[in-house]
């Protein structure tokens, strides 16, 4: 990225911080949050390699930047709080006359009525996690694989078709094969690790397993590989069990997998780079984050870490 453009925003998001500070006397969590919208969208214009710093941005770098975090499954309600922080940035450059017009000025939140898979809250989360009963065989299997989702945002296609041999414990990473058959590479967290090495020592050694299914991670009671909608139905069956009122699937799993990442202020490119979004921005093409970095990202902002 341009250097001077980084630098562009650097110095206006840290007046920026400055000013709430004393204008509107904020509380130091308020502006917090607020520094981190805008700063989420100054990654994004660097990942498209812009030249653009927040006194040239148009209203059209504006827009492809929200349909940029509705792609990587924020919430409506997430989505809607970092538009208006951006929206308070541009108040504060017009206040400071850096800025002649607002290019936030015509932009409208996602509606919140619209219907956005929904994101389950950590707690949610955890909840559906302690309904499991470990007493059985499937409550392991289960516990396995809903931390795996959770801990990984994985496709459940990709949970499906996840082969022993490319579980690697040592370094806490999965290997995994998304659309278009492409291969990467995820970190998982400490939970994740701990419950799939439960089931695999402990549960998975005494499934009959049948014949061509052998290398598969999460089996079915008769030894074959798990299918889709089985994982469908577990969660589902969970949901009810807790008295969950949202709708649910796998990619809920997924979708908050990102959104909690992206708002304990993860880095957008790692958690793009390990959800396998190829779609996103196609203006640059990614060198790809090493694992010690993705690793470190996963430790530091995902709750179950």
């Amino acid at each position: 990225m341009h250097i001077c453009a980084v630098n562009h925003w650097e110095s206006h998001i840290k007046h920026f911080g400055t000013y709430l500070k004393l204008e509107r006397s904020l509380s130091a969590n308020s502006i917090d949050a607020y520094v981190r919208d805008v700063e989420k969208l100054a990654q994004y214009i660097s990942m498209q390699n812009a030249a653009t710093s927040p006194l040239t941005l148009t209203p059209k770098h504006l827009q492809a930047f929200l349909e940029y975090i509705n792609e990587l499954g924020m919430s409506a309600f997430s989505q809607a709080r970092i538009l208006s922080g951006i929206k308070a940035f541009y108040k504060y450059l017009l206040f400071e006359e850096l800025v002649e017009k607002d290019p936030t000025a015509l932009m409208e939140g996602p509606k919140l009525g619209r219907k956005l898979p929904d994101t389950l809250a950590y707690d949610e989360i955890v909840r559906l996690l302690e309904a499991i009963d470990l007493s059985g065989a499937e409550g392991a299997r289960n516990r396995a694989m809903l931390e795996v989702l959770y801990s990984s945002g994985v496709r459940v296609s990709e949970l499906v078709e996840l082969r022993l041999a490319n579980v690697y414990f040592d370094i806490g990473f999965l290997r995994v094969t998304g659309k278009g058959n492409k291969e990467r590479l995820v970190p998982i967290g400490r939970d994740a690790m701990k419950f799939l090495k439960i089931y695999l020592d402990e549960v998975r050694v005494h499934v009959p397993v049948q014949q061509g299914f052998e290398s598969y991670v999460f089996l079915n009671r008769r030894g074959k590989k798990l299918t889709r909608v089985m994982v469908f139905i577990i969660i589902k069956a969970l949901a009810a069990k807790i008295g969950l009122k949202k709708t649910i699937s796998p990619h809920t799993f997924r979708h908050s997998f990102a959104t909690h990442l992206i708002e304990g202020g993860a880095d957008l490119r790692a958690v793009q780079e390990m959800l396998g979004h190829e779609s996103i921005t196609t203006t640059e093409i990614y060198t790809h984050l090493d694992r010690d970095y993705l690793r470190q990202v996963i430790q530091e902002f995902h709750p179950r870490s």
